[in-house]
């Protein structure tokens, strides 16, 4: 990890154009001022994946991408046409830094990133027999070959399909990045969705194919982000992250755990995990907006935002998140680990002190209990998609036995609180 607040380039917010911005969005590939980054929030990690420059702890690889894709025109995307001289004059203007937050800022922000309002469409008509998104996928496959990040962010913005498995080719972006030994690229294709465990035409994921091309950093980055949701778990609990390189995966940690999730069914199994991966960010970055912000009431995000993706019923369910106290949290996240490592060894057939490489993209697949090549495989046959989520509820007995590990929690946040007070009286 890094911190950005030595390495970040000067510049301005991409947003409204005012300096020293203090925040990023990941996925938008700009930097934000504190104004717009709390219009940001609100919106939500699906639309927006914000972090903070100056307190948040970052990987390298993720700041140098950010970085580059700021330095090399990534607003020029976003606000294509209204740097176009033939647009149309009822597009709104760009805010300036004196403008007020709500509704001028507020209002440009949610046309350009949530609409999509000032973003090229695709000017090229797709081949007979083919379709545009086949054709922006095939575009993405050789763009991510050479450092082109903007490129190939047009290219995912307008359609382009992060997985596309070129037939000919045999090989998905990430492979062809893999090999072509473009970290940013690699970057790039993960925030928009990259299956690290895709296979190309020989069997290899990419992180096999970095490994074969000693790729080492790359290789290394890859395999951190295999573990990423649990690891970010564990992280939020106890303050540091297993050691996959070394194979020391603080399983001690994860017995004290207990498992009371055995009866969700895998598919709301995994759709809890990806929620809990949400609120756990929304909480870290709460913490950090309240010793950075001026006036940390505004701004603040309470609870998750909607998602119009989501059934109604999900994010209710989202936003109740916030109310578990933080040893309510903690003893529902611990439960989570050690399910999705029972699941994971369900899945593989191997002991329960077996390591537990479980991410995202592993959750979808084997670490659900399901061996799924091609869509069919094996299922536990005491798991059923009807099972109501609310039987795996736990006791008030059962996050008593957690108590030790709560208090362990209240001290490590109490201590992060500290950090970060500390940090910003020289921010």
């Amino acid at each position: 990890m890094s911190r950005a607040k030595s390495r970040i380039q000067t510049d301005v917010c991409g947003d409204c154009g005012s300096a020293d911005p203090s925040w990023a969005s990941i996925n938008r590939g700009i930097l934000l001022c504190a104004d717009c980054c709390s219009i940001h929030r609100s919106l939500g990690r699906h639309i927006s994946q914000v972090k903070s420059l100056r307190q948040g702890s970052w990987q390298p690889s993720v700041l140098n991408f950010v970085n580059q894709l700021n330095a090399h025109g990534a607003n020029s995307v976003w606000e294509h046409l209204l740097l176009d001289s033939a647009a149309p004059k009822s597009l709104k203007r760009k805010p300036t830094p004196k403008d007020a937050v709500h509704p001028t800022k507020a209002d440009f922000i949610r046309a350009k990133h949530v609409q999509l309002a000032y973003v090229l469409k695709p000017t090229f008509q797709a081949e007979e027999g083919s379709s545009l998104e086949l054709e922006l996928s095939k575009q993405l496959h050789a763009s991510v070959r050479a450092g082109n990040l903007e490129t190939s962010l047009r290219l995912l913005v307008q359609g382009a399909d992060p997985n596309f498995y070129h037939e000919d080719k045999g090989s998905t972006p990430l492979h062809v990045a893999v090999k072509s030994g473009q970290l940013s690229q690699i970057e790039l294709l993960l925030v928009y969705g990259a299956d690290v465990n895709a296979l190309d035409a020989q069997g290899n994921t990419p992180l096999e194919l970095a490994r074969q091309a000693k790729h080492s950093v790359i290789a290394e980055r890859l395999l951190e982000v295999m573990y990423e949701v649990t690891d970010r778990l564990t992280f939020f609990l106890i303050g540091k992250k297993p050691n996959h390189m070394s194979k020391k995966e603080m399983s001690e940690q994860l017995k004290i755990a207990r498992g009371k999730l055995q009866l969700v069914p895998n598919r709301m199994f995994e759709e809890l995990v990806m929620d809990l991966y949400d609120e756990v960010d929304r909480r870290e970055t709460e913490a950090i907006w309240a010793t950075s912000a001026l006036n940390p009431d505004s701004g603040a995000v309470p609870f998750l935002p909607t998602n119009p993706h989501l059934s109604a019923t999900r994010n209710q369910g989202r936003q109740k998140l916030a109310r578990f106290s933080q040893q309510e949290f903690a003893g529902l996240l611990m439960d989570v680990l050690l399910d999705a490592h029972r699941r994971q060894n369900m899945a593989n057939l191997r002991p329960i002190d077996g390591p537990l490489p479980v991410g995202l993209a592993q959750l979808k697949a084997a670490a659900l209990g399901t061996v799924v090549p091609g869509g069919g495989g094996i299922r536990d046959s005491n798991l059923s998609d009807d099972e109501p989520l609310y039987d795996a509820v736990a006791s008030d007995d059962d996050y008593a036995a957690l108590a030790p590990v709560a208090q362990q929690v209240k001290l490590l946040m109490r201590q992060k609180k500290s950090v970060l007070n500390h940090n910003n009286s020289f921010g």
